[in-house]
């Protein structure tokens, strides 16, 4: 009989494969692939608990060798990355039949993990291959969020550094909706962007974004969809989500990279395709009076890719004729791009 108060999950095939590192019984993980069908009377009222709430959007995701619908439960209360935020990962985009820059994405969350201490366990090729495996999984319909991941499931010295030999690795496909080019608003955040010396800033690390949650929280309590976000020295960063570009009398600018925020992939795709163009972008320094007093702005990530940026704090602003250059520009640059 399952005994009262053990609980482990088991909705998913594959269980032992899946759960290996957070449930240690073999006997276990036998009774687990059987227990969904027992009733309340056989199992003295108790079920096991239910690891992971459902995926908000059709999900897929490949761990372990195979592929498994749905948002599965890969980590427990011992595992490393979810007390002490061992967690790395990478965002890219299918979108209208192409994946732009899909490789860029997967040798950064290979150096990211690097950076927080783990060991990447899989090669820039094989992330690449899973991620047009998997993407034959949807109907082509919504615009697909890649998501590959690394965590560590144990500590080292102390358990407060990862255990580089505990690397794990799962690539998390799932339908997301991009943004519309219509644009959004930001108000100057009260909280700042740290520094490397304080956080892993050079790394896309999952430690880094609950102060640009709580940026956007606040913005959107004032009314703005999302933040300026600024440096420890008060200058422009990026904005909660994105990167920011500026444009004044003719001339594109961007806060240059200063450790302070990821110089992000689309970043440096726009630069060059706008660059390309005939316009060429200055990274600097820049305040924000900068922003307040620009022609136009416009943020760049791989949520959404180019999107106009129409309000910032109580200035209104129309999506401009370089924001819309840069949108169009990414666009037919990644409709050139190899589609599988």
């Amino acid at each position: 009989m399952w005994p009262r108060g053990h609980a482990t999950a088991c909705r998913y095939r594959g269980v032992s494969g899946l759960l290996a590192s957070t449930i240690h019984d073999d006997a276990w993980l036998t009774q687990s692939t059987e227990i969904m069908s027992l009733t309340p009377s056989e199992t003295d009222g108790y079920f096991p608990m239910t690891l992971a709430a459902a995926a908000q959007t059709l999900t897929w995701t490949y761990v372990d060798g195979d592929w498994y619908e749905g948002n599965v439960a890969l980590i427990g209360p011992r595992s490393h990355a979810m007390w002490l935020a061992s967690s790395v990962f990478d965002g890219a985009r299918w979108f209208e039949g192409v994946a732009p820059d899909i490789d860029l994405h997967a040798q950064r969350v290979n150096a990211s993990a690097i950076a927080l201490g783990m060991k990447p366990t899989m090669t820039v090729e094989e992330i690449v291959g899973l991620t047009w495996d998997g993407l034959k999984k949807f109907d082509g319909k919504t615009a697909v969020y890649i998501r590959p991941m690394y965590w560590a499931e144990h500590g080292g010295y102390m358990g407060v550094p990862a255990d580089p030999a505990s690397t794990r690795f799962c690539l998390c496909l799932y339908e997301a909706p991009m943004l519309s080019p219509s644009g959004f608003s930001v108000t100057v955040s009260p909280f700042r962007r740290p520094t490397l010396e304080t956080m892993p800033t050079n790394a896309k690390a999952g430690c880094l974004y609950p102060n640009n949650g709580r940026a956007i929280l606040e913005a959107k309590m004032r009314g703005f969809d999302n933040a300026l976000v600024l440096d420890m020295l008060g200058n422009v960063a990026e904005t909660g989500a994105s990167n920011i570009f500026l444009v004044k009398d003719g001339q594109v600018m961007t806060p240059a990279p200063n450790g302070t925020f990821l110089s992000g992939i689309t970043r440096a795709r726009t630069i060059s395709l706008l660059g390309d163009y005939g316009f060429r972008t200055t990274e600097k320094t820049l305040s924000v009076r900068d922003f307040l007093e620009a022609d136009e702005v416009f943020s760049t990530g791989n949520h959404s890719k180019v999107v106009p940026i129409i309000r910032v704090e109580d200035r209104n602003l129309q999506p401009g004729p370089v924001a819309k250059k840069a949108r169009e520009l990414y666009w037919e640059w990644a409709h050139s791009t190899p589609a599988g």
